[in-house]
């Protein structure tokens, strides 16, 4: 029961004891009270009554006096009138059949009022004429007690009614503030730190807002500490410090975490001598400075092309990992990046075009972090023997098919439903039981079965991202995949989707009839979170009103703040695969750890993502995560 229903309930009951001690006491009054009147009534009655029959007594009238007496009795409540004569002791009866009119039974039944007798000896001086015997009838005092009664209950009730109205509307009002501490203590409960409460005017209350304004607060600056925590770290292990680009930490396990996803694009080594130039004629300072301003043009020209991740990996060497694109987009992100090193050295006084080489390696089929890196900077060194601006490294292997012919293998895919499924299992790390699952797709083409690996891509390149998810969740429904196993099952929602409100109305129906919603799980990429955090928003709070669930991809490869955790609530957060491949010597379990803090701290269940070994697992078994997927345990057929 509610602080509310306890104290109105307690005030009706305490209201409800004082009209009942009232009600009680106006009736043993009243009872009284209309005893002693009918008492009194009887007494005058008898004394005028045996006054008025003296003369028809003396003179023997008869017929007289029983016409006296008929008047009185017949004007007044009483049961019976005797009159016995002294001189022959004749007796002569009245008895009066009056009703109680008006007077429930129930209530006569009680028999509240004793009978009352008045007898008196009428005398003519000293002769004794006749004895007179009046029995009042209680009729009176049951008529006049029970209008009494009923008008106190009226308006008691009436006050009755009138209490509980201004209670409730008073209580209300004073325990106000009280509601409010409730609604603040669930979102803090819920780690929402929103600005402070009101305080109010009731003491005691104003110590309890005050108190819970300096909890909110604390617990909102030990989150902001966490937070400015994870990006001092970040800053300290992953961020170069001349030119606050990435460093070469931080680009390997980007590799790693690319070349794991179904992407394209490409890697770029870039080695930049005409720094040393620089730094031989003006000193390491001004190196440093121009270092700086060409790390901020380059994000500044480059970042408009396309999404991409500039790093330093070396005093001169600078790496450009393309994260999606073909082969023309490179050329333009090339020719952009070639342009914008060209009028840095202008500036520094150098000769364009000369002292910097490029190498350029495409990412095609399956590829490793060794694979790919080896190509980069064998086409560097082929660019510096040759005296090349760049050089594109060369490779015997084809695309599987062209733009136009994915584009129409997809969309009949798309339109036909025709994708195979495999889920991945992510595993509990003190029980090993199953979490939940990740779903993945494949596409099957002319009897060879294509991965996500090579085919997603081009459902980016296509903008066919929110017709495949659609696909895809719908086919959770029409296959009835839900009904194979009794875990959650996790879907990779696509960049496009994010901001597409169709799809956002569409989820929003077939989530409401859908009998199973809340066994469904939706990956956000965190990248999403950043580029348009109002859609976001909006597409997780429905997920989250029709009892489904959602978690953030890629946790922790943004640079940016973790303040967003609070906004969007996610029920759990994949940490980026890149995490997986930092060593212990190179000081990332700090970031690792500050990171899972930050997300546990809201409450938010932390999965590790690309494990591969137990080794990998158990670096990760001190940082306290909740749960753990990859290789270790690989994706297996639906079916």
């Amino acid at each position: 029961m509610t602080l509310f229903r306890q104290i109105y309930t307690l005030l009706l009951v305490l209201f409800l004891l004082v009209v009942a001690s009232l009600g009680y006491v106006q009736f043993t009054e009243t009872q009284s009270f209309l005893s002693k009147q009918m008492e009194s009534d009887l007494n005058n009655t008898s004394h005028s009554l045996g006054i008025m029959l003296v003369p028809d007594l003396e003179a023997g009238d008869i017929v007289g006096a029983e016409t006296l007496i008929n008047v009185i009795f017949e004007g007044g409540y009483y049961q019976q009138v005797k009159l016995t004569w002294l001189v022959d002791g004749k007796q002569q009866v009245w008895q009066n059949p009056v009703t109680i009119e008006g007077v429930p039974q129930w209530f006569i039944d009680l028999d509240l009022f004793k009978t009352i007798k008045r007898e008196s000896t009428i005398t003519s001086g000293w002769i004794q004429l006749a004895r007179l015997e009046i029995t009042a009838h209680p009729g009176f005092g049951y008529h006049e007690l029970w209008r009494t009664m009923t008008n106190a209950i009226i308006v008691f009730s009436i006050l009755f009614l009138i209490a509980i109205i201004f209670a409730r509307i008073g209580l209300t009002w004073i325990l106000r503030p009280l509601h409010g501490i409730a609604e603040h203590a669930k979102d803090v409960a819920n780690r929402k730190f929103g600005p402070d409460m009101k305080v109010p005017r009731t003491v005691e209350l104003k110590s309890v807002v005050l108190a819970f304004n300096s909890m909110s607060s604390q617990l909102k600056q030990i989150f902001n500490s966490l937070d400015e925590e994870v990006g001092e770290l970040r800053k300290k292990n992953l961020v170069d410090q001349v030119s606050g680009l990435p460093n070469r930490q931080y680009m390997m396990g980007r590799l790693n975490s690319w070349l794991s996803e179904p992407k394209s694009g490409a890697l770029m080594m870039a080695k930049f001598d005409w720094l040393e130039e620089v730094h031989s004629k003006y000193g390491y300072q001004v190196r440093d400075e121009t270092i700086k301003l060409l790390s901020d043009k380059m994000k500044q020209h480059l970042d408009g092309v396309t999404v991409s991740v500039i790093a330093r990996i070396a005093a001169y060497e600078f790496a450009f990992l393309i994260t999606s694109s073909e082969h023309e987009q490179t050329s333009k992100y090339l020719q952009t990046l070639i342009r914008t090193i060209n009028q840095e050295m202008s500036k520094a006084g150098c000769k364009p075009n000369e002292g910097f080489a490029i190498g350029i390696a495409e990412r095609i089929g399956q590829m490793s972090v060794t694979d790919i890196l080896a190509q980069a900077d064998n086409a560097l060194q082929k660019a510096l023997q040759g005296n090349q601006i760049y050089h594109w490294f060369e490779t015997n292997e084809k695309q599987l098919f062209t733009r136009e012919q994915w584009r129409d293998h997809l969309s009949k895919a798309i339109t036909e439903g025709k994708f195979k499924f495999k889920w991945q299992p992510i595993l509990l790390n003190d029980s090993n039981a199953i979490l939940q699952r990740e779903l993945y797709c494949q596409l099957e083409i002319h009897d060879k079965m294509i991965p996500a690996g090579q085919f997603m891509p081009y459902v980016e390149l296509l903008s066919l991202g929110t017709l495949l998810d659609k696909c895809l969740i719908q086919s959770l429904h029409d296959k009835h995949l839900l009904d194979k196993n009794f875990e959650p099952i996790a879907v990779n929602l696509t960049f496009q989707s994010m901001g597409d409100n169709e799809f956002h109305q569409w989820l929003n129906q077939f989530l409401r009839s859908s009998a199973l919603s809340e066994r469904l799980c939706f990956d956000i990429p965190e990248a999403a979170v950043y580029s348009n955090p109002e859609a976001c928003q909006a597409l997780c709070a429905i997920i989250r009103d029709n009892g489904s669930h959602f978690g953030i991809d890629h946790f922790g490869r943004q640079f940016g703040s973790m303040s967003y955790l609070q906004n969007l609530r996610p029920s759990y957060v994949k940490l980026d695969q890149s995490f997986a491949y930092y060593d212990e010597s190179e000081h990332s379990s700090e970031l690792c750890r500050a990171l899972i803090n930050v997300a546990k701290g809201l409450d938010v269940e932390v999965i590790v993502t690309g494990v591969e070994e137990e080794e990998q697992l158990t670096r990760f078994t001190p940082l306290k995560t909740n749960a753990y997927m990859g290789y270790i345990s690989p994706p297996v057929d639906v079916e």
